[in-house]
């Protein structure tokens, strides 16, 4: 591998600096499968028998359990970006769906390659713009053959492989349908139970399934190409369904919740657990600390509202290899209502949570939060059917519409987030606290709340901004709230 002369400098700067790095000459290769809107506990490892996951329960037997990953938003573009850029998305400018990042903005991608690795990525991007994410494309999820070639290129070059599936995303048309019954099916307790519920989530199930398979496949791909004990392995679910309170759309744990496995022969014990707090801009920095590079040493070329210029995320790799328990004491997440088709007022949300308490920010509670996800169609019509006999289920298709300004949960005792705690003085204090690292996180992110969500159009291409509504941003209650002052 030749290298100029910039590149080798720049490597040279970033290896051995790092603690618990690996040494250039055992670098890993990187295996990333990301799921596509899969609800982090519709897994059978994470307890839910009813779905059928072989593949993916095989690799938890072989993996760290990462029990305290979250998603720093709550849409695919936004998290992805985060994911591959170790950023939060408000800092990089790709906060709404179908975004970008800042010019200039390095990514995963940008830096191993850059570092000697080959770089590809596999099936679905919703990244941009192309100079941040300089990697081989390989088209399709299903048919391996351009993957095996990736992999099998140059067994002496170390790679990274992002496999990204479209599945379980909807409209859930893929997979063993035939294997789940609705009938039969156990509703999760965040779901209204009726027909149309269990038919839909039979058809869910039926692609997560699907997506296994495809897992399955890949990981025998990657044994069959000697390659497996020399490839950090690393599994996650993305944000949640598209089903109401299923999760996308939302920054409860549905929403943000990420189940997440990481396998590293020789490294990561097989079928230990960790519930260390960490997040998906962590990512980025414990690939690079991996490979032996020092992950503090890099500009990820888009400072932060203080100006600095380093990554959001940190090294979770001594979470990896056991030398740690913990990583952070609080994770952060937000939604971006402006520019998601059908959206009609703006509704920004932002969160924080620690290991037992969680605080939401609606910004714009004022206003109605109408998309047409989780808001039109089905399930939500079948449910407010139902609900014209059934008070108890109108108020929780009510919450949907209206949340209130502030919302405190104790996910110790109510993991659905169903008991509002933000009124009761006897959590002032822990309201106290996590409201002081929201507005510090926010500040270092440069988001201005309100004023901030009314910019997304402008982070989306041209193409995406004329699907949306030309009025959208000049109904009176938008401007009703963009008055509203930030936090």
């Amino acid at each position: 591998m030749k290298y100029h002369m910039p590149v080798i400098l720049m490597f040279a700067g970033l290896l051995c600096a790092a603690p618990g790095a690996t040494e250039a000459a055992e670098r890993p290769n990187f295996l990333l499968m990301i799921a596509d809107d899969l609800t982090w506990s519709d897994l059978g490892y994470e307890g839910n028998r009813e779905v059928h996951t072989p593949n993916l329960d095989q690799l938890c037997r072989e993996s760290m359990h990462l029990r305290g990953m979250y998603a720093p938003a709550t849409t695919c573009s936004p998290v992805r970006h985060a994911l591959y850029t170790g950023l939060y998305p408000i800092r990089s400018g790709a906060f709404p769906n179908h975004t970008r990042v800042y010019e200039g903005t390095k990514s995963v991608f940008t830096l191993l390659k850059d570092a000697g690795y080959r770089v590809a990525l596999q099936n679905k991007s919703h990244v941009g713009p192309p100079a941040s994410f300089p990697y081989e494309a390989i088209p399709g999820a299903d048919d391996l053959t351009r993957t095996e070639a990736f992999i099998g290129r140059d067994k002496d070059q170390p790679w990274l492989l992002a496999y990204c599936s479209n599945d379980p995303h909807g409209p859930w048309t893929r997979g063993p349908r035939d294997r789940y019954d609705p009938a039969k099916l156990t509703v999760p307790p965040y779901l209204h139970d009726n027909g149309t519920t269990r038919e839909l989530l039979a058809a869910y199930y039926a692609e997560i399934t699907q997506f296994d398979t495809q897992v399955g496949n890949l990981m025998k791909l990657l044994e069959d190409s000697g390659q497996a004990d020399k490839t950090l392995v690393m599994f996650v679910s993305e944000q949640g369904s598209s089903f109401p309170y299923g999760g996308k759309w939302s920054v409860y744990d549905n929403g943000i919740r990420v189940s997440t496995l990481v396998r590293w022969p020789g490294k990561v014990k097989p079928g230990s657990t960790s519930d260390a707090l960490m997040q998906y801009v962590d990512v980025v920095p414990t690939f690079l600390a991996a490979a032996g590079l020092d992950p503090n040493a890099v500009d990820v070329g888009c400072p932060d509202a203080h100006g600095k210029t380093g990554f959001d995320g940190r090294s979770f790799l001594d979470v990896l290899t056991g030398r740690a328990d913990r990583l952070r004491e609080y994770v952060f997440s937000q939604h971006t209502t402006v520019g998601i088709i059908g959206y009609q007022e703006p509704y920004p949300m932002r969160a924080v949570r620690d290991a037992r308490y969680k605080l939401i920010l609606n910004l714009a509670s004022e206003n109605t939060y109408a998309i047409g996800g989780i808001h039109k169609g089905q399930p939500i019509e079948s449910w407010q059917e139902d609900a014209k006999t059934d008070p108890a289920l109108a108020a929780r298709i009510q919450w949907l519409f209206k949340r209130p300004a502030e919302e405190l949960y104790d996910l110790e005792i109510d993991p659905h987030e169903t008991k509002n705690l933000a009124d009761d003085p006897d959590y002032d204090s822990v309201k106290t606290r996590l409201r002081r690292q929201l507005d510090q996180w926010m500040a270092q992110q440069g988001d201005k709340g309100l004023e901030t969500e009314l910019t997304a159009p402008s982070r989306q291409g041209a193409a995406r901004q004329a699907k949306q509504d030309p009025n959208a941003q000049r109904k009176p209650s938008a401007k009703k709230a963009k008055n509203k002052p930030a936090p």
